[in-house]
């Protein structure tokens, strides 16, 4: 009886042991992904970016990321339907942030 109770104990780790190293791989394998979703993505907006405007959109990112990304998606959606033909500078993505920020901010009202 000891000895069937220490069998399933045995296979109950190595079963939890298996499913943590799946757990990992798979973590592992996101983490690959974004990285090099991160850097195709830094890519192209080294490309499409003046180092004025992509230093501001990293103080951007810093303060406001979900802004910074969608500022980002909509600059590669732009860039890959070939309508960017010349680099962005400061004031343009001034105005783009400006227009994102505008489309995504919430106007929190509290009512007495």
């Amino acid at each position: 009886m000891a000895e069937d109770i220490e069998e399933i104990r045995k296979k109950k780790l190595l079963e939890m042991q298996k499913r943590l190293a799946e757990q990992q791989k798979a973590q592992e394998e996101a983490m690959r992904q974004e990285m090099e979703l991160e850097a195709q993505l830094d890519a192209i907006m080294r490309r499409i970016l003046t180092p004025e405007a992509r230093e501001r959109l990293g103080r951007v990112k810093l303060v406001k990321p979900e802004l910074a990304r969608q500022v980002e998606l909509v600059l590669v959606q732009l860039y890959q339907a070939g309508q960017i033909r010349e680099p962005i500078d400061d004031p343009k993505l001034k105005r783009i942030l400006a227009q994102v920020d505008s489309r995504t901010r919430r106007d929190y009202r509290i009512k007495w």
